[in-house]
């Protein structure tokens, strides 16, 4: 099924799962918002779910809305040596991190000046990582209401939790928290490892056409 996405920062598993068993089309002309998964995503830590969020540089007010793909990261705060060592402090203890270290830490090395080309480099690595074919689709022009593919665009959406019971599986901090649902695709990738493609063919994407 054709399924149009907005490509998050290391999206979180429903999203992936929509990648791994959809003909994604990518929403590249959209606007940017605040407070979505365009430039935040979340992790289990040992103090629980945490944000990890992409600093962006602001436009003036005088200028309007700003287009995803025109958004600037704001790279003199180093926060890509914050995301890696949080990344690090939460994950290094999970069964397959250091497995997947290595195709994981350039993404948080390399300088990216726009937003969107960063969160499709990152798609496209975990999509490596997980023998996924990167969706190669982007929109040419912004539609409102497409009636000729699935719009999923709502799962951009940073406040609104997905509806859905996931399977549960082992995380490093489980015992602690309990299960924590729908986190970055890394928290699948760095505790289930191999296992994480079969999770995700496994989720029901039935909502998506509701």
């Amino acid at each position: 099924m054709k399924t149009l996405l907005h490509p998050a920062y290391i999206p979180n598993i429903l999203t992936f799962a929509t990648i791994a068993q959809s003909e994604v089309h990518w929403e590249v002309e959209d606007n940017f918002q605040k407070q979505t998964f365009r430039n935040r995503a979340h992790i289990c830590t040992d103090r629980g779910k945490l944000m990890l969020n992409i600093p962006i540089k602001h436009v003036g007010k005088n200028q309007g809305r700003q287009k995803y793909k025109e958004v600037k990261i704001e790279n003199d705060y180093n926060w890509q040596r914050q995301h890696w060592r949080t990344l690090q402090t939460a994950y290094r203890t999970s069964p397959f991190f250091e497995y997947y270290e290595d195709d994981i830490a350039p993404l948080y090395g390399e300088a990216y000046d726009f937003l969107l080309d960063y969160n499709l480099k990152t798609i496209a690595v975990l999509c490596d990582c997980m023998q996924i074919d990167m969706p190669f689709f982007k929109t040419e022009k912004y539609r409102s209401n497409p009636t000729d593919i699935i719009d999923a665009r709502f799962l951009i959406n940073a406040k609104k939790e997905a509806a859905l019971d996931f399977p549960e599986y082992n995380q490093v901090f489980g015992d602690r928290h309990g299960f924590i649902k729908n986190c970055s695709i890394l928290d699948l990738l760095f505790n289930e490892g191999t296992n994480a493609m079969t999770y995700l063919k496994n989720i029901s994407l039935d909502q998506l056409d509701a």
